[in-house]
């Protein structure tokens, strides 16, 4: 019998079991694909406080949003860092004194300690103006956070594990029912079809954009319409300027988007806000989408974003708690929880939330658990590091030289993008390798056999897509052949 089952391998149900299973609970989780396969993975990759949710009042969301900026950069150092945005100001739109009022709001109400403080900038010396139009002369910079979205989940869900969590992939609860004081979910295993019963006291649903799907297919809640799905879609180009700055952009509807150096080569151009009708499986960038976006950027660049630019989209459905706003990019980002034990065992329902506030929800959740279940201990995830985050936040160079000094074989960048993803826990992943020889087969860009396997063996990898889109990166850099075979390969592996 097992305290607490969660349904969801996304960032909200990894964060839960992480923090419950730090308590004391015992806890099973099951995702039916991949960690972060969904929404997770499909984020503008930011750690902020969300600057445009002041024009909506959601002061409580960016304020607890801001305060958690800080922190989680201090516990996952290798896969956050700060990050500092230049608004250019755009006559026509929001005016300036509008923009320094946010400003001063975002810079105070978070408790920022070490992150810089907003400035003024001259577009026409500094360096960041070289890549706009010469029509922008003024602009603000001020600070947030780079996030690798899908890796803090799977480090969520490793750390869960570590303390005694049962983290499931390729594993669907396909029914569900309540027994007495407890409930028993029935799941498969979607790799060979076998099918197991498990007992749990409390039942939480943190499907993502599956949640009433859950609620009707699962639990039987065929009236169950809780959430607004909403499609954001990015694309990916090759590196359009030199400036290690992001850019925020505001456009003549009333949104935002962002231009962010992206992995060394490239430029991320994102998001989008459309109400999504369809199954969140299928989710992708449309043409307009694609058209948008490139006259969007192109308003603002001197040298104008095309289509064939593109080396790479991606779309996640965010599951908003429907709030009835009129339009997509007005619906709340805060998080609902709601607990149903009238009729027995309780359930326990995640809607909304963002990637920010992914560990403040997780305790929100676990406050609800303990009046549910026994309270087994205090919070705790507010200073812990995160797997491989064990070091300071101005230490990162340092872990590069140390990492490349125990092993010399080791190219620079490929030392550097081995902390940024698994920090202290990159010598675990190296510990046989005396050589480059001791590496393996390389697959494609500085992907060898020791990382692939660390990958199978530790982070719940089963194929390429899982290795090159979720914990890695790396299929921006992998051709189609290339790809084939690390399949082929890890087909072979999982069958040995």
């Amino acid at each position: 019998m097992r305290d607490i089952f969660i349904i969801g391998g996304g960032i909200n149900g990894c964060g839960i079991a992480r923090d419950a299973a730090g308590r004391g609970y015992s806890v099973y989780l099951a995702e039916m694909g991949d960690l972060a396969q969904g929404t997770s993975s499909g984020s503008t990759k930011l750690i902020h406080g969300g600057l445009r949710y002041l024009e909506h009042y959601e002061f409580r969301l960016v304020r607890e949003a801001l305060m958690e900026r800080e922190r989680l950069w201090k516990c996952a150092p290798h896969i956050i860092w700060p990050l500092r945005l230049i608004l250019p100001h755009h006559k026509g739109l929001r005016p300036a004194w509008l923009l320094r009022l946010g400003l001063f709001l975002y810079d105070h109400i978070g408790g920022r300690r070490s992150l810089p403080t907003t400035r003024s900038i001259d577009l026409r010396s500094d360096p960041a103006g070289k890549a706009l139009k010469p029509d922008f002369a003024r602009a603000f910079e001020f600070s947030d956070c780079w996030v690798d979205d899908a890796r803090l989940v799977v480090l969520n869900a490793r750390d869960a594990a570590d303390r005694g969590a049962e983290i499931r992939t390729r594993t669907k609860a396909v029914a569900a029912r309540r027994d007495g004081d407890h409930w028993v979910v029935e799941v498969e295993d979607l790799a060979t079809g076998a099918r197991e019963e498990i007992q749990a006291r409390m039942l939480i649903n943190a499907a993502g954009p599956w949640i009433d799907r859950v609620l009707g297919q699962t639990l039987g809640r065929n009236d169950a319409h809780n959430v607004r799905l909403v499609k954001g879609s990015h694309i990916v180009i090759r590196r359009k300027y030199e400036d290690t700055r992001s850019f925020f952009f505001q456009n003549s509807d009333g949104r935002i988007f962002f231009a962010i150096p992206y992995e060394d080569d490239f430029t991320l151009i994102g998001t989008t806000d459309e109400d999504f009708p369809g199954d969140p499986a299928a989710a992708a960038i449309s043409d307009a989408e694609i058209d948008y976006l490139c006259q969007s950027a192109s308003a603002y660049f001197a040298e104008p974003v095309r289509r064939e630019d593109i080396v790479w989209t991606y779309a996640g459905v965010r599951p908003l708690f429907d709030d009835g706003a009129s339009a997509a990019q007005e619906a709340t980002r805060d998080y609902v929880l709601k607990v149903d034990a009238r009729n027995g065992a309780p359930l326990m329902n995640i809607f909304g939330g963002k990637i920010t506030t992914y560990r403040r929800l997780a305790e929100a959740a676990l406050e609800k658990i303990e009046r549910q279940l026994r309270p087994k201990g205090k919070p705790w995830t507010g200073e812990a590091p995160l797997p491989g985050g064990d070091f300071g936040v101005d230490e990162v160079d340092r872990q590069i030289d140390m990492l490349q000094s125990d092993h010399l074989f080791l190219e620079r960048n490929h030392a550097r993008r081995l902390i940024r993803l698994y920090g202290t826990r990159a010598r675990t992943l190296l510990a046989r390798a005396r050589s480059a020889a001791d590496l393996g087969h390389r697959f494609g860009a500085d992907l060898y056999t020791a990382e692939v396997d660390f990958l199978m063996r530790c982070e719940w990898a089963r194929d390429a897509r899982d290795v090159l889109w979720r914990r890695t990166k790396l299929g921006l850099r992998f051709s189609a052949e290339e790809i084939e075979a690390l399949d082929a390969y890890m087909a072979g592996k999982r069958g040995a």
